[in-house]
Parts: structure tokens; sequence; C-alpha cells
């Protein structure tokens, strides 16, 4: 579809002439006059200002002949004889795009923006992407290729000139609990080949450093020390061990021994000898008894080898004539010369936790156990046994269990319905914990037979075969910190193997600022033989972290599980390691990286960004975010509107040009169109919710106050810790209280003001539905309205058909070809499975008798492929149902159908469907919302109307808390509790709160400087 230019004459003459100068005679031709946006050599990026709206000003009033010239980007530059200049799209149809043909230049930070749904991400990700993708899976034969899954072609006429493509998106890496930040940055992995060569190790018994003798050593150092002496050799078989160990003496007979030394007392090997079966032995071979004498050194040296041969690598030496002298060991191995202690050889899987030879034998190296909890076991103590007090059992029923429980009460005067309070505490130690034999046998007569206790059972079941077992028993479960390892996930013997005093497990705890501390200037620490080891390795490490540094995540550590990384961290991560790989001539594609962090560290990332494109790569970025646009060398601005009214190129160039396009985002960038400010802030209700003593995670003993009927805003760089306090510690109290959850909240000391709050909603962007089945119109309940109606239809009356037949998941008035599907999926030997409408409803997904029953001349169909834009108007009449749908336009949503499938929604679209979904329901005023970062993946005209929508909340009364890093919407809010001030142990702390203007003036922590500048620029609404 052609478009007008949106550059200036003055621009378009300045760019044709750069053009000239520059392309070489191979360069691309360049598009034909219908392509959509000004095609322009893109120039350099604006540097990084703190105070973006006198940028843009600036920006308005420079021509392009006064702007410098591109900055030479080295890689770039000295390929571009020899590739294209631009990436060319030629009639992209993904999703709504409108037909699209666009050129991005190569070897540029190029950023797509455009309000939310317009198309960036079918262009960037399901168009460019995906034909990048399929290039190279068709470089594979046809065999390897039917192992390998999709390889649809998206609808596009051509894409030129494109680089072998890597994306990088907000998808959360891995759901493995054995995945940490450590291992999937692979710093964890040098780590571990570092202490394998370079550590010391250490006795978890005595603490002393373990030594390790050559077999000259070990008779060279007993020549020395026992010169004179009578000494008995022995070689260790058995070593703390229970058995009667008759086989083994019968081998040691055949060996020509005749002495063993049993449990320290020497004794003559004798047919059938054996010990008890039921004691812990040590048990060794007399090897020799001999006067030591240098003379003699041939017959040491024999008995000393045969000893360290039969005790595999240890033996001991005995004082015969000492009396309770304990024998000295000597070992091949890392030994404890004390104790006697010896442990294998290092080597990198030591100290792996996802290997057997390290993972602590506990926690299977996991870090932490499922412990069945006596809280959860005897939730209310004021019941009895028979009222169900003992939670897993339920109420008294005629079965084998409760017969032995009341055994057991009534020989200790007490029944089944004596309240749990009122039994003894040592009774209900027993009950829940088991009798043993001894203390059955034990003739006092309270405990008649073993019994093996509550909590023993329910914990034996933890390992049954059952999915349906193992679910019931994880409701009294909880994960607590291993005790064997304290959550380190490594064996005992590998925490104790040091560098400069630190264990691996403590290294992989300490932030990754810290541990770049650690690392500086180690070589000064070590022994010379160390660094010759450790050189190359700490080069590597030290990098690693350095590029995990330069993208703002100093506040994780390398035992972080990767599961409770936001979006936007394991993105970051990914980007991180994409810097360390150096490659060059790549085109990557990422997907709002800036999510979930602060203005601060919002620099780095984009230095990190143009580092990757300095280096010869071209940079796509799908982003809102204003400080990443002005410093893009390229923009491509995406609208108008959204869904079917977006798919079109409404401006593209530099973001000097961009500013004078006159486009809904130039509008904001330049200041024609703002979030406005309300000069009076909500006075609440004079109330606030109280939670003291917050100690979880980086916590330092935080008491939060919330001042409940306003909009709360939790400010704070990233790591400072606003989702522990918020999402971990306050959210599972409140949830707990209001609806009996189950997820403990971490450490905190009391909380007061629950009763001023009558429920909780927590908001947050998890997906609606993991199946293409689940739709806005299911999640918001708006679909059992509508089925609801159509039910009561006269066609429907007649023909008997109720509110089920108009479901599409139940049998009965579905397509039973497609089960309601829609689609029918073709399985292909070698080529990726295919879906196809299904031929007997034709993608409709139900049969022809329940689509005769029409509304308003419209089928339940009609109505799944209706945008919520629409069904605003078509339900105009319906209060039920369009009370549900309204909120859905009210959130920005309008461009979605009701039917759309729950899997193809992003995260902030998915985050709005909750949204609405609440919104719809009657509030009482006294509601507490939850919402974190919802302004993630949206336009600044999609946050003007979630403010507009969260002011609506509040102003019914309601407590609305954000996290929240978006100075647009942090600005509207009445109060604001900044945490700081730094992320990590750096952080844990409340810097400032109060008003915007309050914190802001308070000029404490990161946040105040950067609100303090957006208050300065912004503007008050007149009202």
């Amino acid at each position: 579809m052609a478009k007008k230019s949106t550059a200036t004459p003055a621009a378009k003459a300045s760019n044709q002439r750069s053009a000239s100068a520059k392309a070489p005679k191979t360069a691309a031709a360049p598009l034909k006059k219908q392509l959509a946006g000004t095609l322009t050599e893109p120039a350099a990026a604006a540097a990084t200002q703190p105070n973006l709206a006198s940028v843009a000003v600036a920006l308005q009033h420079q021509t392009p002949e006064t702007l410098p010239p591109p900055a030479p980007h080295d890689a770039a530059h000295q390929s571009q004889h020899l590739e294209a200049q631009y990436i060319e799209v030629y009639g992209a149809r993904e999703h709504n795009l409108k037909n699209v043909s666009v050129q991005i230049p190569r070897n540029r930070l190029v950023v797509f923006t455009g309000i939310s749904g317009s198309g960036k991400s079918s262009l960037a990700f399901d168009t460019i992407y995906a034909e990048g993708q399929r290039r190279y899976m068709e470089t594979f034969s046809a065999y390897a290729r039917s192992f390998m899954g999709g390889l649809e072609r998206p609808d596009v006429d051509k894409i030129e000139g494109l680089s072998p493509v890597i994306s990088i998106e907000q998808k959360t890496t891995s759901r493995n609990p054995r995945s940490t930040v450590g291992t999937i940055t692979e710093i964890y992995d040098f780590l571990r080949l570092l202490y394998a060569r370079t550590a010391e190790a250490f006795s978890y018994a005595t603490g002393k450093k373990m030594i390790r003798q050559s077999d000259d050593q070990i008779i060279n150092y007993i020549i020395k020390h026992s010169d004179g002496k009578k000494l008995v050799v022995l070689a260790p078989v058995v070593k703390g061990r229970k058995g009667h160990y008759r086989e083994d003496f019968q081998k040691i007979a055949k060996l020509g021994f005749t002495k063993v030394r049993v449990d320290g007392e020497i004794l003559d090997i004798t047919p059938k000898m054996q010990v008890d079966r039921y004691k812990i032995h040590d048990i060794e071979i007399v090897i020799d008894r001999l006067l030591v004498k240098e003379e003699d050194r041939f017959r040491l040296s024999g008995s000393v080898q045969n000893a360290l041969t039969h005790g595999k690598g240890t033996m001991l030496v005995l004082d015969p004539d000492a009396k309770k002298a304990a024998p000295q060991f000597f070992s091949r191995f890392l030994m404890d010369p004390t104790t006697g202690i010896a442990y294998d050889d290092p080597a990198p899987n030591t100290f792996s936790f996802n290997s057997p030879y390290g993972a602590c034998p506990t926690c299977n190296g996991l870090g932490e156990v499922q412990e069945i909890t006596e809280e959860a076991v005897l939730p209310d103590r004021k019941l009895s046994i028979s009222r169900g007090g003992i939670a897993p059992l339920g109420e008294y029923r005629d079965i084998w269990i409760f017969q032995q429980l009341q055994l057991i009460l009534k020989k200790n005067k007490a029944t089944l319905n004596t309240p749990i309070d009122k039994l003894p505490e040592e009774l209900l130690k027993r009950l829940l914990h088991g009798i043993s034999e001894d203390e059955a046998d034990s003739g006092k007569g309270m405990y008649s037979e073993p019994f093996e206790g509550i909590i023993p059972f329910l914990r034996r079941q933890m390992d049954s075969e059952s999915d349906n077992i193992r679910e019931w028993i994880a409701q009294y479960a909880q994960a607590q910190p291993c005790p064997e390892c304290q959550g380190y996930r490594l064996k005992k013997e590998s925490l104790h193997f040091k560098m400069d005093g630190k264990h691996i497990g403590e290294l992989s705890v300490m932030d990754l600022n810290e541990l770049a501390g650690w690392f500086e200037g180690l070589e000064d620490r070590l022994t010379d033989r160390q660094n010759v080891i450790a050189r190359e390795l700490l080069k590597e490490i030290r990098k690693r972290i350095g590029f995990l540094l330069e993208v703002g995540l100093d506040y994780l550590n390398l035992h972080r599980p990767v599961r409770t990384l936001s979006g936007g961290e394991s993105q970051r991560i990914r980007l991180a390691t994409q810097i360390g790989t150096q490659l060059v001539g790549v085109l990557y594609i990422m997907d709002e990286p800036s999510i979930g962090l602060h203005q601060r560290d919002n620099e780095r990332l984009i230095k990190a960004l143009q580092h990757l494109r300095d280096i010869g790569n071209s940079v796509i970025v799908v982003e809102h975010d204003k400080d990443m646009i002005l410093n893009a060398d390229h923009v491509l601005d995406i609208g108008p509107g959204a869904g079917i009214h977006g798919g079109h190129i409404v401006a593209s160039g530099t973001p000097q040009e961009i500013f004078n396009s006159g486009s809904l985002t130039s509008q904001y960038l330049s200041g024609q169109k703002h979030i406005e400010l309300q000069k009076k802030k909500r006075k609440g209700e004079g109330t606030e919710l109280v939670l003291k003593g917050a100690k979880g995670n980086n916590l330092k003993n935080v008491t939060l106050k919330v001042p409940l009927g306003k909009l709360v805003a939790v400010t704070g760089v990233s790591g400072s810790g606003k989702s522990t306090l918020i999402h971990d510690t306050l959210y599972p109290i409140l949830n707990q209280h209001f609806f009996n959850a189950k997820k403990e909240p971490l450490a905190y000391g009391s909380i007061e003001g629950l009763d001023l709050v009558d429920k909780v909603i927590e908001v947050d962007q998890s997906p609606i539905g993991r199946t293409p089945r689940s739709n806005p119109a299911t999640y918001t309940g708006v679909f059992t309205e509508i089925r609801q109606l159509f039910g009561e239809m006269a066609e429907a009356k007649i023909r008997g058909y109720g509110p089920g037949r108009f479901s599409f998941n139940v049998k009965g008035g579905r397509c039973e070809t497609c089960e309601g599907a829609g689609i029918r999926t073709i399985e292909m030997n070698f080529l990726p499975d295919v879906h196809v409408p299904c031929e007997t409803c034709k993608g409709r997904r139900y049969n022809r008798e329940t689509l005769e029953v029409r509304f308003k001349g419209k089928s339940i169909t009609d109505i799944l492929d209706m945008t919520v834009e629409k069904a605003v108007e078509f339900f105009e009449f319906q209060p039920r149902i369009l009370r549900k749908i309204k909120t859905l336009n009210e959130v920005g949503l309008g461009y979605l159908t009701l039917g759309q499938q729950a899997t193809t929604l992003s995260g902030g679209e998915a985050q709005r469907v909750k949204l609405a979904t609440e919104l719809s329901k009657k509030d009482t005023g006294k509601t507490f919302y939850i919402l974190d970062e919802p302004t993630t993946g949206l336009h600044f005209e999609d946050i003007n109307h979630l403010a507009d929508v969260l002011q609506k909340l509040a102003d019914k009364g309601n407590t609305v808390l954000i996290i929240e890093h978006n100075l647009d919407l942090i600005k509207v809010a009445d109060h604001v509790i900044d945490i700081g001030p730094e992320g990590g142990a750096g952080g844990g702390t409340i810097v400032a709160q109060g008003t915007p203007e309050q914190v802001a003036k308070a000029g404490k922590g990161h946040t105040a400087r950067f609100l303090a500048e957006e208050l300065r620029t912004s503007k008050y609404a007149t009202v």
C-alpha cells in the first residue's frame, strides 16, 4: 500500500547525496515507488542524554545537514562493498500486516516501534526471523529435517539481504530446577574446572589441610619418625559399616594373611570367623609387624606398597607398645592425617550438582527438600482427630489408622474426640513422628505396639509411583533449605575444596558485583603454581561476568534458578552470551530487552546493543522505550492503530525524521501528546496496611506502610527487593489470610490492617491458558454469558438446545471431526505437521444445526471472530455481556477477537486480559490490587489508557499497588515507595516515600533523579 514520504525535502536531498556518495555500484537497487515508508541512509545514534525532552526539542530544530555524520562502524564499513546495504522485505502479509514492503539498513541499530498490536512482532519475528530460520533449516537433508519440526514459510513475497538470524525473546529459558544463571552462562562450568585444578582440600572433620603422599614420601616419613620402633602396618578394608563380614575374613585368609585388627583389637583369623552384624565395625588387615631400620628399607617398602594396594590407596601404621595411641594414616590421595578421612582426586564433576559425583545425597543437588510440616498436618489444633484435626486423614472413618490411633489414645486416657490442643505434647509427638520398637517394648504401658507415625507415613508416600498420591502429599509439604548442604547443592567433600578461603558454593551465592570484586587481583592471593594453571580460566570467567554486568544484571548470582528470572532478565542473559561469542555479520532480533530495567541500567543496555552493532552485526529491537528510540540509527514506526487498524509503516527513518512524521509515536516523543498529571493527589482513607520486619532475600528488616485507597507505585533499580517485598512477602500473607493459600511468605515480623481490606487480587503476566482452546472470551467468563444468551433464543428453545450446545469443548453442538478446534493436523513424514481448516465445518468449530441459531443475524462462530471493538457495539443492550467486553476495550485490547487463541497473546496482552476480568467484577471499594509491571509491551498511548483504568479503580476506594519502572505511570501515582539504593546486597531498604514530587525533591536513590527530570517536563491537567 502506497504511503506518503515522511521525511522533509532537505532530509531527502541530504540522504540522496550521502547515498550516492557512499553506495557502491554493486549495492542492491532501491525498492519501487510503492514501498511503504521513507527509505533513508541511517544516521548515527543520538548520544544518551538525561534530559530526553530537551533532546527532542533540539532534534526538531536540526536539519540533516547540521547533524554529525554516521559513526564509523569498523567491521560494518569494511564489509559494505561485499554485502547488500539493506534487508529488503517485499509483500509481508503475516497476521495483520498489510502487504508491507520496506528497506531495513544493515549493520545498524534499528528500532521497530508503534502502538501495541500494530504488527511489530509480526514483521520482526513472524516474518524476518521465521524466514531466516526456514532458510537455515533447508540447508539440512530431508531426513534430518524430519526430526526438527516446523519449517512453515511466512506469508511474504520475498526477502533479500538476509543474514543468519538469532532471536533473543522474552521467554524464560528453562523451567528445569537444575538450570541456574551459572550453568546457562557457562561461568559455573569454568569455576568447576578452576576448583578441580587449583583448589586446596580441607578436612570436613578437623578443618585441617588435606595432604597427598607418594609411596617414597610415606616410607621416608616412617623411617624418619619411627626409626628403631616396632610398628604394625595395616590395610583398612572396612570403615564404619555394619555387617558380619564372614566372607571377607575368608578372602583375607586365602590371600595368606593370618591376623586382622577388628575395632582396635588385633585378632587371629579363625574358621567361620564373623562379627556382630548389627554393630558398626572398622576392620584392617595386619600386613606386617616389623622393627623400623634404614637397612630394612626394602622390607618396609614392600609392606607399604602391599598395604596401599589392599587398602585401595590408604594405609595405617600402629605402635603396638604405645597404649591408647591412635594409628597414623597415610594415603596416595588427599587425606586428613589426623582422622584418616580421604577424598578422591577432584575432577570438574566433583563440583557439579547435576552429577552423582558432586551432588548432595540428601537433596540430590536441588538445594532444597520437601518437608512435611506439623503446621500443615495440624492446621487447626482446636479440632479433635475425629472431626478432621489431622488434615491428611480427614474426618473419622472406620479404617485401620483411626483404630490404631484410638488404641494409642486410650492407653493415654484420651479419645478421638479430645481436641488436639488438649493432648499431651509428648503423645502428640509420638502420633506424628512414630513409636519405635524400643519404646513399645519399654514396659511403661503407654504404647502397646510400634507405630509408624503420620509424618513418616506421608513422607514414604512422596516416592509413590502414582501422580495423584504425590499431588495429594504435595499440599502438606513445603520446600526447605537442605539441612545437609545448607542449600549449596553439593556434597560436603566438594564444599571443603577452597581457594582464598572460599568454597565454590560461597562464590555461587555472591551477587555478580561482589563476585567480580573477589576475582579482582586474585592472582596476588594465589601461589605461583595456581597462577600458571588458572591464568586462562580467570581471563574467561572475568570476561563473562563483565558481559553480564554490562547489561545491568549485577544483582543476580550464579546460584539463582533460571525459572525464577523474569522474561527481561533471561533475555539480557542471552544478550550477554551473544556479546561474548563475538560473532560478526549476524542479524539479531530482540523483543523489548528493556523490560524490568530501571532507567539507570537502560544506558548500559543501549551501550551493549551498540557494541553488538559496532563489531559488524545488524540489530533489530522491538521496543517502546524512549531512550532506545532516540539512540537508534533507524526507526520503523508501525501503525497507525492496533489489530486490523495496524499493519502499515507510518514512518521510517532516523530518530530526527521520525520527530517530524506526525505519527502517534512522534507526538509523544516530541511532547505534543503526554500523560497528564493531577495537581491534587487522592487523600485516601487515612489508614495504612503495615508490614513490619520483612527479611526475605536481600531485605534488611523493612517496614512497609501502604496507604489504603490510593494508587501506590513501588519503584527501585533492578534487584533492589521490590518483588521480594511485594510478590514474595506481602501477597502470600494477604492470600493466606483471605483464601487460605498454601504458599508461605518469606520471613517477616508482623502485619497490621488486614481487617481494612476485604480481598486481594494479583494481576501478573503469566499466560491465560496454555492451549489454543483458551481465549479472552472464555477467560473473562463472557463466553458463558454469550452461550446463555444463545440458549435463550426462540430457535434454541424450539430445538431444545441449552447453553452447553454452544460450547466447542463438549460433545453436542461442536463439530466432531475436529472436536471443536476448527483445524485439523496433518502429519507429514519428512515435513512439519500441516494445520488445515476442518473440511467438515470449514474452520467454524460447530456443526450446521448449532450455527443455525442466530442472535441479530450472527451465529456463535461469528461472535468468536468479532473484535472486542465491534462486540461493544453489537452487545450494546446486553448489560451483563457488555460490562465484561467493555473493560477489555478500555484496557486497550479492542483489536483482539473474542476467540483469539491464548497461545498467541503476549505477556502484556495476557496481563491486560486478566486486569479486564477483574475490572468487570463488582468491587466493594476495599479490594487490594497488586500489578507487576503492567506497562510491559505497552506504547505511550496504551500507557495513557492503562493509567485511566487504574485511576478509576482507585477512585472507587480500592488500593492499587504497582511494581513499576515506567516513569509515565510512576508520575501519576498518589504515593511512591522507592526501594534501594542499589540492587542485590546493596538494596533491600526503603530509601524514600511520599508523593512523586516529594520523592523527586528528596533526591535520595536513583529513581529520584529520573523522576525529577520527568516531572520537570510534564504537564498538569487543566481540570
